[in-house]
């Protein structure tokens, strides 16, 4: 199940529309800290790598779902793809595919992440149908 949707109309924005463009090149570091605001709340930690480096066309972020466990993520502008199986581990020999979403890519490896996402939506939609009424 893919979802591209944000649960609270708080979030940060997409990249698309707020980060800065640098010479046609989105800022990765920008679009990190984006993402990790944006699903804070269906994982147990998430945040971006301070011993990888991080530059304009690439961040490292690390996240721990519902179910402890760790991964390293890169984020270019291919999208996002597991690097390394602990916190700021890169492992050259990890070969997985990218997800043109954090969301895509938190559905295939957290069932913890689907529960909150699914959670946050029926809230959502509680609210909704009260404020209606």
């Amino acid at each position: 199940m893919e979802v591209d949707w944000q649960p609270e109309e708080t979030l940060v924005s997409s990249c698309e529309e707020d980060c800065t463009h640098l010479g046609g090149v989105k800022d990765m570091r920008l679009e990190a800290e984006a993402i990790v605001n944006d699903v804070l709340f269906a994982v147990a930690k998430m945040h971006i790598s301070h011993s990888l480096n991080s530059a304009l066309d690439v961040a490292y972020i690390n996240v721990e779902t519902k179910e402890r466990n760790q991964y390293c993520l890169e984020l270019t502008e291919a999208g996002l793809r597991v690097v390394g199986y602990a916190f700021d581990q890169v492992n050259e020999d990890v070969s997985t595919q990218y997800h043109e979403t954090v969301y895509s890519l938190l559905d295939s490896l957290s069932p913890g992440y689907r529960e909150a996402f699914g959670n946050a939506l029926l809230q959502r939609l509680e609210r909704l149908k009260q404020n209606g009424q």
